[in-house]
């Protein structure tokens, strides 16, 4: 199997988990394969904002000026679900909602411990992959599709 298949759906599920299953499928990679791919791939992504999280945030406040508003909707939408569920439910919605760029960036807003960020984060892309991928590869004629 070409490593380049692999790398597109790790690559392709950094920015929008779901890209993983559809890219997999797309490429006709086993359900296991692209389920892999699929955790790699979030992982990597929650790695990188995690430790380069604080050096990005510096960045961003450098060149970017202060926002007016404070609360936002979607800033809004994060204080709800953290006071509701706390890292066990920003790393639940982040692979449905949040996209894990997203999910990390809150957690880490949040002042979450970078261990504990990753553990759940982990558990939560590998439930996700799993579950999304089989839910994928189980849509009637999708190798007619896209093979």
């Amino acid at each position: 199997m070409s490593v380049a298949k692999y790398i597109s759906v790790v690559i392709a599920s950094t920015i929008k988990f779901i890209g993983g299953p559809l890219s997999g499928a797309a490429l006709g990679l086993s359900w296991a394969e692209t389920a892999i791919c699929t955790t790699l791939g979030m992982m990597l992504s929650v790695i990188v904002i995690t430790y380069a999280g604080v050096a990005l945030q510096a960045l961003l406040h450098r060149y970017r000026p202060r926002p007016t508003k404070r609360f936002t909707r979607r800033t809004r939408l994060a204080v709800r679900i953290w006071k509701r569920a706390g890292l066990a439910g920003i790393a639940f919605l982040t692979p449905l909602i949040l996209t894990p760029i997203g999910g990390t960036a809150i957690a880490i807003s949040f002042g979450v411990k970078r261990g504990l960020l990753l553990f759940y984060m982990l558990i939560s892309a590998v439930l996700w992959s799993i579950v999304q991928t089989l839910a994928i590869y189980q849509i009637p004629g999708l190798k007619g599709v896209f093979g």
